[in-house]
C-alpha cells in the first residue's frame, strides 16, 4: 500500500499528500500583540517554560498558501491551495527562546493532514485576507504607505479573529523579520480503552524549514481582535495591546522534523 498520509492505496494516488520534500509559497500578514502572561503560560505543554521577559508577547498570522511536492502538485490548485490562521506565543525550551503554536485553522484537508504530521493542532475554518495584485485599483490596496490589508477567521459559524495591517514603509533587510524557531506538541492518542491515557506519540518537536525566502515585505501597525465565542478558548489570548504589522510574501521547503523530547518518558 502506498501513500504518505491516509488513505493508503495500491497506486498511492489518493493519499492526501505526497512524500516530502514539501514546497510552500504564500502572501501573509503578521500582527504582533501582547496577551495576559498568565494566559500564555497556561497554554504551554510540559517541557516548555514561559518567557517572562516576553511579557505575554504573541504573533497572529494570516496566510494565503500554494503548496507543491516534486510532481507539480501546484497544477492541482483545488487540492493544494489553502488559507490559514494561527497564533504563536513566546516561550522557552531549555532556556532557548522559541515560539509555540496553540491554535491554528485551515480550510483544506491536505493542509490539515500535513499540519498534524508536524505537530500543528490544526482545525478546519474559513480564513480570508486582502490580496495584493500587481494591477492595483479601487478593488485592492497597493504596496504603498497607508495601504490596509485585513484578515479574518471563522469556524463553527463564529467569527474567532479579525486583524488589520496598515503599511508604513518597506523592509529593506528581510533578515529583520526572522522569528523564533517553532516548537510544537506532536500528539497522537490511542482509542483502545486501556490505553486512552497512553498516547502513541506525545513529544515536543521543532520545525526546521529551510531555503526560506521573503519578498515584498512592508511593515506598519497591526490591530487584532479575538472575540469571546461559545465553546472556544482562543479569546483568552485577547490582546492587551498590539504592535507592528507585517505584510510580505515568502517561500520555504519542509523535509524534516526534529524531535526534542519524548514526553511519555
Amino acid at each position: 500500500m502506498k501513500g504518505f498520509n491516509y488513505p493508503l492505496t495500491p497506486k498511492g494516488k489518493s493519499t492526501l499528500n505526497p512524500r516530502p520534500p514539501w514546497y510552500y509559497s504564500a502572501d501573509f500578514l503578521n500582527i504582533e500583540f501582547w496577551a495576559e502572561p498568565s494566559a500564555v503560560a497556561a497554554l504551554l505543554p510540559a517541557g516548555l517554560d514561559p518567557d517572562l521577559s516576553a511579557k505575554g508577547h504573541c504573533n497572529a498570522l494570516f496566510y494565503d498558501w500554494q503548496f507543491s511536492g516534486d510532481n507539480e502538485e501546484y497544477l492541482d490548485p483545488a487540492r493544494y491551495q489553502y488559507r490559514e490562521f494561527f497564533i504563536l506565543v513566546d516561550a522557552l525550551y531549555a532556556g532557548k527562546p522559541v515560539a509555540y503554536c496553540p491554535y491554528i485553522f485551515v480550510d483544506n484537508d491536505a493542509a490539515l493532514a500535513r499540519g498534524w504530521t508536524q505537530g500543528y493542532p490544526k482545525r478546519l475554518g474559513q480564513v480570508f485576507q486582502t490580496r495584493y495584485h500587481a494591477a492595483t485599483g479601487k478593488a485592492g490596496p497597493a504596496l504603498a504607505p497607508g495601504s490596509k490589508f485585513a484578515g479574518s477567521l471563522t469556524a463553527g459559524g463564529q467569527r474567532l479573529a479579525q486583524g488589520v495591517v496598515t503599511l508604513r514603509e518597506p523592509v529593506d533587510d528581510p533578515s529583520q523579520l526572522k522569528e523564533r524557531p517553532v516548537v510544537n506538541l506532536l500528539h497522537y492518542p490511542r482509542l483502545a480503552a486501556e490505553k486512552q491515557d497512553k498516547p502513541a506519540i506525545h513529544e515536543l518537536v521543532e520545525n526546521v524549514p529551510h531555503s526560506v525566502k521573503i519578498e515584498q515585505a512592508w511593515r506598519g501597525e497591526g490591530s487584532l481582535t479575538l472575540p469571546v465565542c461559545r465553546g472556544e478558548e482562543i479569546s483568552d489570548l485577547a490582546p492587551v495591546r498590539c504592535g507592528k504589522g507585517i505584510r510580505a510574501s515568502m517561500a520555504y521547503v519542509v523535509d524534516d522534523l526534529r524531535t526534542l523530547k519524548d514526553l511519555r518518558k
